[in-house]
């Protein structure tokens, strides 16, 4: 499998995306209405750092549309950019994310550069990247800086995880957490924790979080050796690369019909978009990272012209997809809401 954008798929615009999605036949599916009013953030405490579209994998159900051909790279004179903006507030948290975000010439810069500044550093993690020979030291120098690792891992089973993301994934994504917790990761250290992030493989809803840890640390301590921190569970949002096994399998509808029907009035204090801002990997500014990959760009757009108070009195931008964040339990880069 190769990117949307290589096989010049029409689901690369992401105009058609939204069209597809507003063009279903679903009742109640106004989110603003849902919501009885505007979307506004309250204090700004996460800058989510897109640092480029590069990846070493193709995941079937990857939003952004990531692969080892998409050659979107954020710039050091960008991460430069952020990082003056980042000095402006007061938010605590950088979270790295990409494609693989390690592939970034200047990662190291950028994780380096937050940790001096006191921020807590989060980079999502696809596991297998720690395995390639140029990063094989990523382990000891993450856990040197106390950087949390967010791995993406559909399951702690083989077939559910190499069913969407490729033959041979689960036994790399075991060896590379294996490898975090021979240096420290995953053993309840606060300064070298491991965060599992589990989509569900299939048109439904993640499962109960809380369930679904107690689970998985069972399973993978028993079969696999491992053991990790926390797990975070995510519904797949219908964008990308997910909306396309949704079209060719014919699960769209039943699935948006699935997310509107589940809408949870009680997750949206706790919705990204209220306490994160994304930022993406050529500096434009949008609301959450679903919002970027739509191309739903905040007011002020560009990391260039950050301006504060500006973005603290914006409204935020939804759409349909953002069923996708109040269905059920809720769904957040920080895994279930309620």
């Amino acid at each position: 499998m190769s990117s949307l954008l290589n096989r010049q798929s029409p689901l690369t615009s992401t105009k058609y995306q939204q069209t597809l999605l507003n063009s279903l036949p679903l009742n109640n599916a106004n989110f603003a209405e849902r919501l009885g009013a505007s979307l506004h953030p309250s204090e700004l405490e996460i800058f989510q750092i897109n640092v480029g579209k590069l990846c070493n994998m193709t995941c079937r159900h990857c939003h952004v549309d990531a692969s080892p051909d998409r050659k979107e790279i954020m710039t050091r004179e960008t991460i430069d950019l952020c990082l003056q903006a980042l000095d402006q507030t007061s938010a605590h948290t950088v979270d790295l994310t990409g494609g693989a975000p390690e592939l970034n010439p200047n990662f190291r810069y950028l994780v380096d550069q937050c940790v001096a500044r006191g921020k807590h550093v989060i980079d999502r993690c696809n596991l297998t990247v720690l395995l390639l020979p140029t990063l094989q030291d990523l382990p000891k120098w993450f856990a040197e800086r106390g950087v949390e690792i967010v791995c993406s891992l559909p399951h702690y089973r083989q077939r559910n995880t190499d069913a969407q993301r490729g033959d041979g994934t689960f036994e790399k994504s075991i060896e590379a957490l294996k490898r975090l917790n021979a240096v420290g990761y995953g053993t309840g250290d606060p300064n070298r924790q491991l965060t599992l992030m589990s989509n569900p493989v299939g048109a439904f809803l993640a499962s109960g979080q809380t369930k679904l840890e107690q689970e998985w640390k069972a399973g993978l301590k028993k079969y696999q050796g491992v053991s990790f921190d926390r797990l975070i569970t995510l519904n797949n949002m219908p964008i990308s690369r997910f909306l396309e096994w949704l079209e060719s399998s014919g699960n769209l509808q039943g699935y948006m019909e699935l997310l509107v029907n589940s809408f949870n009035p009680a997750t949206v204090d706790g919705l990204m978009c209220r306490n994160t801002l994304s930022i993406s990997w050529d500096g434009y500014l949008y609301d959450c990272d679903f919002n970027q990959m739509l191309d739903l760009k905040c007011e002020t757009n560009h990391i260039r012209s950050f301006d504060l108070a500006r973005l603290r009195n914006r409204t935020v931008i939804t759409d349909r997809h953002c069923f996708g964040c109040t269905a059920g339990s809720g769904s957040s880069c920080g895994g279930a809401l309620i």
